[in-house]
């Protein structure tokens, strides 16, 4: 279990509560396909992603980004819980997608990097390392079964 302070708690839950989560989702999703290329093979169903511009404005890479970046923010509100809130997601990506967990990690990082241009004011240092701490928390609990 991850332990938080009030003060991370606070700075996780002052950005999500502002975070456009299709905005940020599809954002945050097309640029796990541009930056790592290798991780299309997970959605060639998705139709066009032969070009950056066609990942961004491909309706089912955004639809995806949405609906990922809705089941992060179950860990938002279950910060105390977060390995029992993703066992059912670890467990389909494992038997299931066969996902590679390094993916999990990547994709933190991209959501660390959308949230920081969304929010750069208020994305301080401090606020990273609490968000840093939190992407690496889901990552973990995303790739439990794969242990």
């Amino acid at each position: 279990m991850v332990h938080w302070t009030a003060e991370e708690k606070q700075r996780i839950t002052s950005i999500w509560g502002k975070v456009n989560v299709a905005e940020c989702g599809g954002e945050a999703l097309a640029r796990l396909l541009i930056v790592y290329p290798w991780t299309q093979r997970f959605f060639s169903s998705f139709g066009d992603l032969s070009s950056p511009c066609a990942i961004v404005n491909n309706p089912k890479v955004r639809a995806h980004g949405k609906k990922v970046l809705t089941s992060f923010g179950e860990a938002v509100k279950n910060l105390d819980n977060i390995k029992g809130t993703f066992a059912q997601l670890s467990e389909l990506h494992c038997d299931k997608l066969h996902v590679d967990p390094e993916n999990f990690r990547l994709l933190g990082d991209i959501l660390v990097i959308v949230l920081a241009a969304h929010f750069a004011q208020e994305f301080t240092p401090d606020c990273q390392a609490a968000w840093q701490k939190l992407v690496g928390a889901v990552a973990h609990a995303l790739a439990r079964k794969y242990h």
